[in-house]
């Protein structure tokens, strides 16, 4: 919680600070060309890896308890949420602890403004999750996904 304060002092043109901070959080480093715009929330960081390229824009939250994998040339939106913990849905377990499972954003993905990614979910190569979108299941490669719980709306291979 005291790196993400610290992280979340920084302007948006410290880049280099932001970087080592982020990778201290991670504790694995960061490529050169990664850029995260602050503020940032996360649960502890240490489950979140990231690739080459990777831009986190402003107010984005990563609950990183199950795992969170973000390949090459990752754009993510602002105010995004990627959420990989939970509980159970019946009520008599519900307080018995989390659930988590991972989250994978392969290379080459757009996740826009306000979108919430869930646990579970595999964002397939090249594919574009619409502004405000609730992912609920994994997205095919070269796809663009809207709504809540996303769909699939078209296809954007080239």
């Amino acid at each position: 919680m005291a790196l993400t304060a610290a992280l979340n002092r920084l302007a948006y043109d410290d880049a280099d600070q932001v970087r080592a901070l982020f990778a201290e959080l991670t504790g694995r480093p960061v490529d050169a060309d990664f850029a995260l715009i602050p503020p940032f929330y996360t649960e502890s960081g240490a489950n979140i890896r990231v690739g080459r390229k990777v831009f986190v824009n402003q107010n984005c939250t990563f609950y990183d308890l199950g795992g969170i994998d973000i390949g090459d040339e990752v754009m993510i939106g602002p105010n995004v949420s990627l959420i990989t913990s939970g509980h159970p849905v019946e009520p008599s377990r519900r307080r018995d602890g989390v659930v988590v499972r991972p989250i994978v954003i392969e290379r080459n993905v757009w996740i826009a403004a306000g979108a919430i990614i869930l646990g579970g979910v595999t964002i397939g190569e090249n594919s574009v999750v619409a502004a405000g979108s609730v992912v609920t299941r994994d997205v095919p490669a070269d796809t663009l996904v809207g709504g809540n719980p996303a769909r699939v709306i078209r296809s954007i291979a080239e």
